[in-house]
């Protein structure tokens, strides 16, 4: 059983730093690879670019949180959320994306 997960690919796991804008401030954000993946295909999904979609976030998360402490833990728990709805749309046949409601 764990040869699925101790033999995947190490460049799945490996640190990425991007460099990204949040609230007009740059900042750069560590993530592994794979969660990068993840994070660029949900952005797509809602039709904004990686920037734009964590900039979004992030001030939703604060809107409604009324802090972000951890932002990379936020990121990784988001694509937690969007594999699960991903498998569950699959299971039931829905071809429903995640949706954001964004407020610009």
């Amino acid at each position: 059983m764990c040869e699925v997960f101790a033999g995947q690919d190490p460049q799945r796991y490996r640190p990425v730093n991007r460099s990204v804008r949040i609230d007009g401030h740059s900042t750069s954000i560590q993530l592994e690879s794979a969660f990068w993946t993840l994070i660029d295909e949900m952005s797509a999904s809602q039709g904004l670019s990686t920037s734009r979609f964590l900039s979004l976030l992030h001030d939703e998360a604060l809107e409604i949180n009324g802090s972000v402490s951890n932002f990379a833990s936020l990121l990784r728990t988001s694509c937690l959320i969007y594999l699960a709805n991903r498998s569950q749309s699959a299971e039931t046949g829905s071809n429903a994306d995640l949706q954001m409601v964004a407020a610009e």
